[in-house]
């Protein structure tokens, strides 16, 4: 144990005798806040600016949806085609769209409403007043459709009738909290990358001291290779810890913004996560035979994986193709959970995201294990 204590300190005072890592481990996630600031302080908090794609013709069913929603009051509707649509809901310019598609009308007629697609920058927070709006008014279609079980003339007669008689809504003024929980949630998708490149480069020290010597003749000493490799998990554990320490506290008190979540849960699925980001660390060292060769594999998997995942922007505006690869990323099962927590699930309902997260670490921590136990270089160290 004292060994172990020893190499922790030394650790951490080798890495912080340098300057720059001050910056690169505590500035940088400063940096994502203030990135995530730019982009979103600015942002329209009243009207919700909406895009809709009608890929189902000239449907009475459909055309009575959209009309139906260009008269809600705090919704602003624009026609456009599906490839237009996502380029404007990256570039800022729409809060949401919605997508109609082929053979929506006909759903709504058996009563089972289908063939509908909404998709947003900014999260449940957005989307939830069209959802809602949505839901009653295509229910309420739905049912006559049901009801009339197929017969054409009576679904038409019935529907006019409905459309004749428009409900009258009164609308009352909340606080709109959207912004504050995109900054939060991009925040938490920058500091993911910081984690992840964190953990590689603190990882790689293994390397370092294995090229420059230094490894063997600690060897050489009473301490053991799975002491030296368990005190560099636990310091990499702990300044992931103190990241995520920092850049919370300068989320609440330092830039004043609510993360919509209880602090204690995001904490946890934070540190759960950084548990696969060392074991991935780990795996990376296990297969590289220098430190070049881990530094490329580092950003050959952190950047790519960061990027599908959506820690640079939200994955819902990317293709479907891609959304489906993301679901096999450990970053998309962390992100998934902030977004459930905002939207006030508690920690216990993520239980299966939890496990996720868990699997990965677990995986990637047998590989470099299994990896380790069958290198016979001479500077093993496991």
């Amino acid at each position: 144990m004292d060994e172990m204590v020893w190499l922790i300190r030394k650790t951490l005072k080798d890495t912080f005798r340098k300057k720059k890592n001050w910056f690169l481990y505590f500035g940088l996630p400063i940096v994502g806040i203030l990135i995530s600031l730019f982009f979103y302080s600015n942002a329209s908090t009243g009207t919700i600016r909406a895009g809709v794609v009608n890929q189902d013709g000239s449907q009475v069913v459909t055309s009575g949806v959209i009309r139906y929603l260009e008269g809600l009051g705090q919704v602003q509707v624009t026609p456009l085609d599906e490839e237009t649509l996502r380029a404007r809901i990256a570039s800022g310019d729409l809060d949401c769209g919605i997508i109609f598609e082929q053979g929506f009308a006909d759903r709504v007629k058996t009563g089972e409403p289908g063939h509908i697609r909404i998709m947003s920058v900014k999260g449940e927070s957005v989307t939830a007043y069209i959802k809602a709006m949505l839901q009653s008014y295509i229910g309420n279609v739905a049912a006559i459709g049901k009801e009339t079980k197929g017969d054409e003339a009576a679904f038409a007669r019935i529907y006019d009738s409905y459309s004749q008689h428009p409900f009258k809504l009164k609308a009352t003024a909340q606080p709109d909290t959207s912004n504050e929980k995109m900054m939060s949630y991009q925040t938490i998708g920058y500091l993911i990358t910081f984690m992840m490149f964190s953990a590689a480069n603190l990882s790689e020290i293994i390397l370092k001291e294995k090229e420059n010597r230094t490894f063997l003749r600690l060897l050489s000493s009473p301490m053991s290779a799975r002491a030296y490799v368990l005190s560099n998990v636990v310091v990499s554990l702990l300044l992931i810890f103190l990241q995520i320490v920092v850049t919370l506290v300068a989320m609440k008190l330092i830039f004043h913004i609510d993360a919509g979540m209880p602090t204690f849960p995001l904490i946890v699925v934070l540190l759960l996560f950084a548990l696969t980001a060392i074991g991935l660390a780990l795996t990376i060292v296990a297969f590289a035979k220098s430190t070049s060769a881990a530094g490329a594999m580092r950003n050959m998997i952190i950047t790519p994986s960061c990027l599908l995942a959506g820690c640079y922007f939200p994955v819902n505006i990317m293709p479907e193709t891609v959304r489906k690869i993301s679901s096999f990323l450990p970053q998309h099962w962390l992100l998934d959970s902030i977004d459930q927590l905002q939207q006030g699930q508690s920690l216990g309902s993520l239980y299966v995201n939890l496990l996720i997260l868990g699997g990965f670490a677990l995986v990637f921590a047998l590989i470099a294990v299994y990896r380790f136990g069958k290198n016979n270089d001479s500077r093993q160290f496991v």
